[in-house]
């Protein structure tokens, strides 16, 4: 037996031991992994950010940086995440203990980050409610003759006129939409400011209530029942989008659409905010450095390989977004051409366009609860996949750090209902009159693009330059039997850092206060708690690693050397040592592990 062989037993062997202690579980098999990776990273960016982002950006061209930006950050750190995730077999937070003691603190940042991205699932809220509403034989928001209407309201057979027929186009200036008033004043009721949150809205609550319940009950028995719901909340959007695009694509006006979407603006490419919102849209469709992707891959048998799923993951991914800006713009050129205006008028992004725009575009259609339907329920299923991963992510690191509280019979269960039940709690604040305010303000500071970037040097610097990456490529080699090329070597090393680092700068540099339709500005207090939100995730990294510099024995070096070396040998180290030292003595320390 040579030295390979020894070690690829003693690997097997912990392997088969964690099987017999049955503490964690692994996927029942591969298409449930893969299946719950592509719900939680294909989801809203998708749908709302990528097809405006490319619209916005040049069009066609925006797919070069885009392009880019995914071959040289996307891959490579979809593939660091997922491998060093498989290797340790532990969640966000204790798999630093097992690869670089010191950079712990990008686990604890992940989790801080976690607790903001938690607030997404007023996105499934407002599906839901919207949902309910399709179901009525007149669309809500395509008339003005509702009790929460202003005066103000323009009916949708008016919006629906070309503009060159109204006899007074300067009054459409002081006037709203049916959908933007039913969005506003019926679904959030939104009040004057953060500082007004007003009462609940009890519609919203028990909304909020049915997402979170099914939540539990979609991850309550962990890997074993999130992997049987993903056959469904998986596949389900894939449904709906092929339904919504062959629609799209035959409505009138619809070529327009995706003539704005695609036209090649290679002008744009000189500036350097196009840039950054692509690599921005890459980190954020990816699920990059939020700590996602290892959690789920530690659910892996270990010679599972991680190195082809990153590649059929993220094309995928990539593949779905361009395929969502036809869906999204082959409407909005019908809506344009409805009205007699350019499709640039009525492009919007974000909840503007997934509660605004499109469902105002659909009750022009035939048959429009038909496709108001259709919509809602992709983006519900969309919405689903994403939080229900992000809440067991969070929980299994969680238990990965008290393994004996929390793997007890039944114990999962219940730490399962007391999390649900705590952040539903919280959640309340949202569906709050004034809850709009204070969810656009965790979305722009919580989960900004700056904690991403820095999350992202933090874990290059610490994998590829402290663990090292040529015993990163080892361990993927050990582990899928395929050695990953040096471009990703360049990529962990150099290109991603310095890429986040100039990204981060840039970031800060650029910093625009936070605005709600151009006219709502926050009060100073208000910025002030975004960026503690910022930071709460930021200063994890450094703070945890300056409190374990004073608190390990030695001096500077031998400290730096114990808090950056992992805290048990793997058997790709032992290989190393082998190498250099007594092949006798390497054999016998593998046997004996």
């Amino acid at each position: 037996m040579n030295i390979f062989d020894v070690e690829m037993s003693g690997q097997r062997r912990r392997t088969e031991n964690q099987k017999r202690a049955g503490d964690r579980g692994q996927w029942t098999n591969k298409k449930e992994y893969f299946l719950v990776v592509a719900g939680n990273v294909v989801g809203l960016g998708n749908v709302w950010r990528f097809p405006y982002l490319c619209y916005k950006n040049g069009g066609g061209a925006f797919l070069v940086p885009y392009g880019l930006f995914a071959a040289v950050c996307g891959i490579p750190l979809f593939l660091l995440e997922t491998s060093f995730g498989q290797y340790t077999q532990e969640g966000f937070i204790t798999c630093w203990r097992k690869l670089c003691p010191l950079a712990q603190g990008i686990g604890y940042g992940q989790a801080v980050m976690k607790l903001y991205v938690f607030s997404y699932i007023m996105i499934e809220v407002w599906a839901l409610f919207y949902l309910v509403f399709s179901f009525r034989s007149q669309l809500p928001w395509a008339t003005c003759e509702n009790t929460w209407n202003s005066a103000n309201c323009l009916d949708l057979q008016i919006l629906d006129s070309p503009l060159t027929n109204l006899t007074n186009q300067s009054t459409l200036r002081n006037t709203t939409s049916a959908a933007a008033e039913f969005w506003e004043r019926r679904v959030l009721g939104m009040s004057g400011g953060i500082e007004e949150l007003g009462s609940v809205r009890w519609e919203l609550a028990l909304c909020l209530l049915a997402c979170w319940v099914f939540c539990y009950f979609s991850i309550w028995k962990s890997v074993r029942s999130s992997g049987k719901v993903a056959y469904f909340t998986a596949t389900f959007p894939y449904v709906m989008l092929i339904i919504l695009l062959i629609r799209g694509l035959t409505l009138p006006g619809a070529w327009d659409g995706i003539y704005y979407y695609l036209y090649p603006d290679l002008n744009r490419l000189a500036n350097l905010e196009v840039w950054m919102e692509a690599g921005s849209q890459i980190f954020f469709s990816y699920s990059l450095t939020s700590g996602t992707l290892n959690v789920l891959s530690s659910y892996n048998e270990y010679n599972n390989n991680c190195y082809k799923d990153s590649f059929w993951l993220c094309l995928l991914n990539s593949g779905t977004s361009f395929a969502a800006g036809f869906v999204v713009f082959s409407v909005l050129g019908f809506m344009a051409q409805r009205q007699g205006v350019t499709v640039d008028t009525v492009a919007e992004s974000g909840p503007g366009l997934a509660f605004i725009a499109y469902p105002q575009a659909t009750a022009l259609m035939p048959l429009p609860q038909f496709w108001t339907i259709c919509f809602f329920l992709m983006l519900f299923f969309l919405s689903v996949d994403t939080h229900f991963v992000l809440v067991e992510c969070f929980i299994t690191s969680l238990s990965d750090m008290f393994p004996k509280l929390f793997r007890k019979p039944g114990r999962h269960e219940i730490f399962t209902l007391v999390i649900c039940s705590f952040f539903f709690l919280i959640h309340l604040m949202l569906v709050t009159e004034g809850g709009i305010y204070i969810f656009q303000l965790i979305d722009y500071y919580g989960t900004t693009g700056a904690c991403h970037y820095f999350m992202a040097s933090s874990e290059c610097l610490a994998l590829a330059w402290s663990l090292g990456a040529d015993r990163v490529i080892n361990i993927i080699e050990d582990m899928t039997g395929q050695r990953p090329s040096v471009f990703f070597k360049l990529c962990w090393k150099y290109i991603i850092p310095l890429l986040s680092l100039a990204s981060f700068i840039l970031y800060v540099v650029d910093y625009q206060h936070l605005r709600i339709n151009d006219w709502y500005v926050y009060p100073g207090w208000a910025y002030a708690l975004g960026w503690t939100m910022t930071l709460s995730s930021v200063l994890m990294v450094p703070l945890w690693a300056a409190g374990q510099m004073c608190l390990t024995a030695g001096t500077f070096r031998q400290r730096l050397s114990v808090l950056c070396r992992p805290a048990e040998d793997p058997a790709w180290q032992r290989r190393e040592m082998g190498e250099e030292g007594n092949t006798t003595e390497l054999m016998t320390s593998a046997v004996t592990t």
